[in-house]
């Protein structure tokens, strides 16, 4: 069977010299099974003709609003709701300022605002265009509302110029598609299917005073790969995300709560408790707080200032004393002898899974886009994975909770 056979696709091409690209990325869609329905911009006219598309799609090719072929439907909407996946390729810096702020004065840009399909994008323009500061925070509003993007290259533009703006070649574009598909049934019948999974990530903040506090060196990546897989494996994710170094993901599937200190931390755990079937608890919560939070800052005087701490509560221990049917699992992130540290937090915190890294090892510690755990369980260990990225760590570990919950081998 085809891998795209029985998937309607919008492609949208924009007035740029890459538009040439699009016949050879509608040719090799359509041979994958895709229905392809074209639309183009006038811009777009004037690099490439409605009638090649048209035959390399076997479908109409539409350009015009107000060129409705059926009195009984109206085209834009038609194709917005029927549309598995609307994919913009190229993608001018116009088109994606259009999407940024809502603007609908063509076909192209009418159906992007109907529809409710994911939205795929593939920037292609000059160097300078795409490093501008408007056309960056565009794309950064795009991506925080769950558009996804496929990466220009970087080579010799028409322009003249050498650097990144090269729309991704046609094959390439090809297999980013098939993956997304791919990972839409994952989740729907992955190991992790119909599970209520809940992850915390990033460091929490306790005030000190307005424009002070206490935190810790937690960027949230080990967190947010968690969730980024768990929903890949089919689970519904509640990412609980403390202060990070990079924006969350916004998948569909992801629903983001945003807290900061280790109290609200706690009470968004406890509020989604009793519902979930898996918890894993990567944020670094930070286990002492001031006893007063000035509500002004506080002035300097003296040569010294002393800071009373107490303790938060330990989320982690709260939830092991009163566990019933969910699937828990901690981590133990230490400066030496983590196996020790992490089997005696396993234990006291009443754990399934508790995941030990040493942070002081180099590819290990916060910030990274790598890690290296060992996991273990009430018998001892059970993973002990070298040097990887975060996304296979957190692949392996909810690999690990899949088999002990639901009893399937994966």
């Amino acid at each position: 069977m085809k891998s795209l056979q029985g998937k309607s696709i919008i492609l949208g091409i924009t007035g740029g010299i890459a538009a040439y690209k699009a016949a050879a990325l509608t040719s090799k869609l359509t041979q994958k099974g895709a229905e392809v329905h074209v639309i183009m911009t006038s811009s777009a006219k004037q690099f490439i003709t409605e009638l090649t598309l048209q035959s390399l799609s076997k479908q109409k090719v539409y350009s015009d609003t107000f060129q409705e072929r059926d009195p009984s439907s109206i085209s834009h909407i038609d194709l917005a709701d029927a549309a598995d996946l609307v994919l913009i390729a190229p993608a001018t810096a116009n088109i994606i300022a259009k999407m940024a702020h809502g603007l609908a004065d063509d076909m192209l840009s009418t159906t992007l605002l109907a529809t409710t399909a994911p939205i795929m994008v593939a920037p292609a323009m000059n160097v300078h265009m795409y490093q501008h500061p408007a056309v960056l925070s565009n794309m950064d509003i795009l991506y925080n509302r769950g558009v996804q993007f496929i990466e220009p290259g970087e080579g010799l533009l028409a322009c003249g110029y050498v650097g990144k703006g090269r729309l991704e070649e046609p094959e390439e574009i090809v297999k980013v598609v098939e993956n997304f598909f791919v990972l839409q049934k994952e989740k729907t019948s992955g190991p992790l299917a119909g599970k209520k999974v809940v992850i915390t990530a990033g460091g929490t903040v306790e005030r000190i005073d307005p424009v002070r506090y206490i935190s810790n060196d937690s960027s949230g990546k080990m967190g947010f790969a968690l969730a980024r897989t768990a929903r890949t494996m089919g689970a519904a994710v509640t990412l609980i995300a403390a202060r990070t170094d990079e924006a969350p993901p916004r998948d569909a599937g992801i629903d983001l709560v945003r807290v900061q200190s280790a109290q609200e931390m706690h009470d968004a755990v406890m509020a989604r408790w009793s519902e979930c079937d898996i918890l894993v608890k990567a944020a670094a919560v930070a286990d002492y707080r001031p006893r007063e939070s000035s509500d002004s800052k506080i002035k300097k005087s003296g040569s010294t200032m002393t800071l009373e701490l107490v303790k938060t509560t330990d989320i982690l221990e709260s939830l092991g004393r009163i566990k019933d049917k969910q699937f828990l699992i901690g981590f133990a992130a230490e400066t030496g002898n983590a196996e020790v540290y992490a089997k005696d937090k396993l234990v006291r915190k009443n754990l399934d899974l508790i995941v030990a890294n040493d942070v002081a090892v180099e590819g290990a510690g916060f910030g990274t886009d790598t890690n290296i755990v060992k996991v273990y369980d009430a018998e001892g260990l059970v993973l002990d994975l070298p040097l990887a990225s975060k996304d296979e760590v957190a692949r392996r570990i909810l690999r690990l909770a899949a088999e002990r919950v639901t009893g399937a081998l994966i």
